[in-house]
C-alpha cells in the first residue's frame, strides 16, 4: 500500500550513500513518485548559496536529511577537522534552507556515538549532555549534538516539523569498504575475504575484541525512518537499534564463519578499542511499534553477497 505521503515532493540529501540509498529503495517501495536527488557534483551542501537557491527552486515538501560525512576510528582521529566542519555546514545548511522553503517536515540523522563515553548502558536519549564524549569521534559527535540543538531550536523558535534519529553502526549494501576510512563490519568482510582468497594463515583484527556493539542493518534504518516521519513529531530525539548487541570478537567470528575463512584471528591490542561498549535503549522507538526485520547473520551474509558482487577487487 502507498504511503499517504507518497505524493509529495521529496527530497533525500545524501542519496548515493550507505542511509541514503536505503532510503531512496524504501520510498520507491512505498509509491513516491517525486522524489528529489543531487549528486554531490550537481550540489554542495557545504555551499549556502547553491543550497539556499536550490531549495528556493525545488520546493520539496519533505526532507530526509542523510548526507554527512562518515568513517571509523582511524578517519575520525585522522581527520577530525574535516569531519567537524562538513557537517556543521551540511546540516546548517540544510535545516536553515528548509526552514525558509516551507519545507512541511525534515528529518534529521545524527549518530549513537552522541552519547558520553561510559554513559550507562544501554543508552537512553536523556543520557545526552550528561558527560564527556568518546575521544576519537568527538569531532563528528558535536556536529552530530549541534545538529540535534540547531533542529530542537527550530522547532521552538519557528515551529520547524524537525525530527531527529539516532541511529545505532549501520551496515548493508552499498557500505564503504575501504580499510583506511569504513566501520568495522565493512572492514572485517574485507579482510576476511582477501584472506581467504590469500589463504592467509591469520587476520588481524584491531584492539581486544572485547568491546560490544549493536548492528543494524540499513534497511531497517530506513524503514524506521520513513515510519517515524509519518507517525512522530516531537523534540525529543529517537534511538534506532536492534536493540542487542554483540562483542567484537563474536562478530569477527560470524564473519569469518560468512565469508569462509578458516584461519586465526589475531587481536592487535596496540589498537584502541574506542568506546567499551554502545548498546541504544530503543524502547522509545519500540513503543511506537516498529522493530527491525533483518537478523544480524542474515543481513551479513547479504551485504557480503552485494560486496562481492559490486567491490571485490
Amino acid at each position: 500500500m502507498a504511503s499517504p505521503m507518497a505524493s509529495e515532493r521529496i527530497y533525500v540529501a545524501g542519496h548515493v550513500g550507505l542511509v541514503g540509498g536505503a532510503i531512496v529503495r524504501r520510498l520507491a517501495a512505498g509509491g513516491v513518485t517525486s522524489l528529489i536527488t543531487r549528486t554531490r557534483a550537481e550540489l554542495d551542501l557545504t555551499d549556502q548559496a547553491a543550497v539556499r537557491a536550490f531549495f528556493e527552486a525545488e520546493r520539496p515538501e519533505q526532507v530526509y536529511l542523510a548526507a554527512a560525512k562518515v568513517g571509523g576510528i582511524l578517519a575520525n582521529s585522522t581527520y577530525p577537522a574535516d569531519f567537524i566542519r562538513e557537517n556543521l555546514q551540511v546540516q546548517t545548511n540544510v535545516i536553515d534552507s528548509a526552514y525558509r522553503a516551507g519545507v512541511k517536515k525534515l528529518l534529521f540523522l545524527g549518530s549513537s556515538c552522541i552519547y558520553p563515553k561510559l554513559a550507562p548502558q544501554p543508552l537512553k536519549e536523556e543520557y545526552l549532555l550528561t558527560g564527556p564524549l568518546e575521544p576519537t569521534n568527538e569531532a563528528y559527535a558535536v556536529a552530530k549534538i549541534a545538529g540535534i540543538v540547531m533542529a530542537q531550536s527550530y522547532r521552538r523558535q519557528y515551529g520547524c516539523d524537525v525530527v531527529s534519529l539516532m541511529p545505532t553502526n549501520l551496515y548493508g549494501p552499498g557500505d564503504n569498504f575501504d580499510l583506511e576510512t569504513s566501520h568495522v563490519l565493512p572492514a572485517l568482510i574485507r579482510k576476511f575475504h582477501e584472506a581467504a582468497r590469500a589463504d592467509e594463515p591469520s587476520v588481524s583484527v584491531w584492539g581486544t575484541g572485547t568491546p560490544r556493539r549493536e548492528f543494524l542493518h540499513v534497511d531497517d534504518l530506513a524503514d524506521a525512518a520513513v515510519f517515524l516521519m509519518e507517525r512522530y513529531s516531537s523534540d525529543e530525539i529517537v534511538n534506532v537499534g536492534a536493540g542487542e548487541d554483540v562483542s567484537i570478537g563474536e562478530l569477527a567470528a560470524l564473519v569469518a564463519d560468512v565469508v569462509g575463512y578458516a584461519g586465526e584471528i589475531v587481536y592487535d591490542t596496540s589498537k584502541p578499542d574506542g568506546t567499551p561498549r554502545k548498546l541504544l535503549d530503543v524502547s522509545r522507538l519500540f513503543a511506537l511499534g516498529w522493530r527491525p526485520r533483518i537478523g544480524l547473520r542474515e543481513g551479513i551474509e547479504s551485504t557480503y553477497r552485494w560486496y562481492v558482487e559490486h567491490a571485490a577487487g
